[in-house]
């Protein structure tokens, strides 16, 4: 194994506070230490370039593993688009006063808080399954039940039945959330992180677009097939995914983290190209391994609870608002897009093929994203983000006081540019924040508690939501804009002051980070060396070997 004995006097990295670690392990191995940090030191030297000729085939196990949120992002936009479908309202709808068929609200709530509480379990279900068997085979599982659960959707005979179906799909589908980020963030160096990481949202936006364009070709139908087609499309997905999916190596860190240091090296050999000259695997794994001893030293257990415990407790509370700001940001809006333009005033068919640009400007938006965490931090695109969203969110209310057709045109254009907006910074970089603010031993399983208070906030936005637009509650229209509008400048808030920034770190710096408790303000500016314990930044902190006793 390459070591560079130039390396002087490498030490033993911090062990929890005021205590440390009683019994020799790999973390107190000179030699572990010196090739993890050439390891460390190799991935912050790494060029974009670089990474791309060194993980072709890492990228591309995750970028398919992470397609299973196509078939999500696709059923939670299509339900959204179905309220418009005059068919869809006709089969499962009421006849109102009026003379016409509408899905209540009540229903409405009913089935989109139906696949929430179905992701919820599935999620908590993933934390476990995925710590025990490995991220690859708990979403082959996953993706074999959504083969037969989708069968509940195509041939549901009435709405209560669909319920079922969405609760029973949300399961499969609340896996596909945690595994995803988790392990998109675990087989790339740190140079391809925020772009794997943000993958995700990609494939969020792709569902959406796809669910817009199939409700745009079958809203014209009179049959049944009309919503019909929009369910069965779901079966395109998992079947292809499935089978790639068979031959994915698992990640690296999850055989670390179960001992097997041969099956971790394997895999990373599976994730790289062969014939790299600079390319040393017994480096990536002694990284990955001193990160592993780290923080077994800095945490007891890897359990639920430890997530609450010290100072993963910071952790857990940010990845939780990261991702709850994602509902408290307007973001919701965009799910009821084509039916929020037709209660409005607008054309069903015209509001769908508003929603099909909306979509396909949200995937512009997302790639250039990728641009724009290359060069700006991840905190000051997330605060800005908020920023921005706030502004169009209140000139959309303002709109809303006007009668005119082309105030509804304005209005769906500002609610693209929002989208834009949306998948242009908070959107994305939210996938890359909960992947990286997490501690890789507890990543999965906070992961799942973000995801799982995501989706619970989901059921009472959506609640808001559906009655904040239908007709038959509150019919605030456009002015829901100004509800929405609030929540987020709260959301800003909290970023400014609680969100660090982990642009360009190593998991084992940001450990050291959290361990010491740097503001999230400070993040950016405090250098860290996890092999030599200096801490080091506008206020310089050293910690002495004498502290740690």
């Amino acid at each position: 194994m390459a070591v560079d004995r130039s390396v002087e006097d490498p030490v033993q990295p911090v062990a929890a506070a005021g205590k440390q670690a009683e019994n020799p392990s790999a973390i107190h191995d000179e030699v572990l230490v010196a090739e993890a940090k050439h390891g460390a030191d190799k991935e912050h030297q790494m060029s974009l370039w670089t990474a791309l000729k060194l993980y072709p085939k890492a990228i591309g196990w995750s970028m398919l593993l992470s397609s299973t949120l196509i078939m999500e992002g696709y059923d939670l936009a299509l339900l959204g688009s179905l309220y418009a479908s005059p068919v869809f309202k006709q089969k499962y709808g009421e006849l109102g006063s009026d003379g016409k068929y509408a899905v209540s609200a009540a229903w409405q709530s009913g089935l989109s808080n139906g696949a929430r509480a179905g992701e919820i379990f599935g999620l908590i279900l993933a934390g476990w399954a995925a710590d025990r068997y490995g991220y690859r085979n708990t979403t082959i599982a996953s993706l074999i039940l959504l083969c037969g659960f989708i069968f509940v959707l195509f041939f549901a005979p009435n709405v209560k039945v669909l319920v079922v179906g969405e609760i029973l799909c949300g399961m499969p589908w609340g896996a596909f959330q945690s595994v995803t980020p988790a392990y998109a963030s675990e087989v790339a160096p740190v140079v391809l992180r925020p772009y794997l990481t943000t993958w995700c949202n990609m494939c969020w936006v792709i569902g959406q677009f796809f669910a817009a364009a199939v409700n745009k070709g079958s809203v014209n139908r009179t049959d049944v097939w009309a919503y019909r087609i929009p369910f069965g499309v779901q079966w395109v997905w998992p079947i292809p995914i499935l089978a790639g999916l068979v031959f994915a190596p698992e990640s690296p860190w999850w055989h670390v983290r179960h001992g097997n240091k041969e099956a971790a090296k394997k895999a990373l050999l599976r994730l790289t190209s062969r014939n790299q000259p600079d390319f040393n695997a017994d480096e990536t794994i002694a990284m990955i391994e001193h990160t592993n001893e780290l923080e077994k030293n800095l945490r007891e257990g890897v359990g639920f609870r430890d997530c609450f415990k010290g100072i993963d407790l910071r952790r857990t509370e940010i990845v939780v608002m990261v991702w709850l700001v994602q509902t408290l940001g307007g973001q919701n809006l965009m799910g009821y897009f084509a039916y929020f333009l037709t209660q409005a005033g607008m054309d069903p068919g015209n509001s769908f093929s508003l929603s099909m640009g909306n979509s396909a400007l949200g995937i512009v938006g997302t790639a250039g994203s990728w641009f724009l965490m290359s060069r700006v931090g991840r905190r000051t695109i997330h605060f800005s983000g908020l920023c921005a969203q706030c502004t169009l969110l209140i000139i959309v209310g303002s709109l809303s006081f006007a009668t005119s057709n082309a105030s509804v045109w304005v209005i769906g254009a500002l609610l693209i540019v929002f989208t834009f907006v949306y998948d242009f910074t908070v959107g994305p970089v939210t996938y890359s924040l909960v992947s990286e603010l997490s501690s890789t031993r507890l990543k999965a399983k906070t992961i799942v508690l973000a995801r799982a208070a995501y989706n619970a906030s989901n059921i009472f936005v959506n609640v808001m939501t559906n009655y904040q637009l239908s007709k038959t509650a509150w019919n605030w229209g456009a002015r829901a804009a100004f509800f929405w509008a609030g929540s987020c400048f709260l959301s800003a808030i909290w970023v400014y002051f609680r969100l660090p920034e982990p642009k360009g770190r190593t998991y084992a710096e940001l450990d050291i980070l959290f361990e010491h408790r740097v503001s999230a303000r400070k993040f950016a500016k405090t250098e860290i060396d996890p092999y030599t314990h200096a801490l080091t930044g506008k206020d310089r902190i050293v910690v002495k070997e004498k502290d740690l006793e």
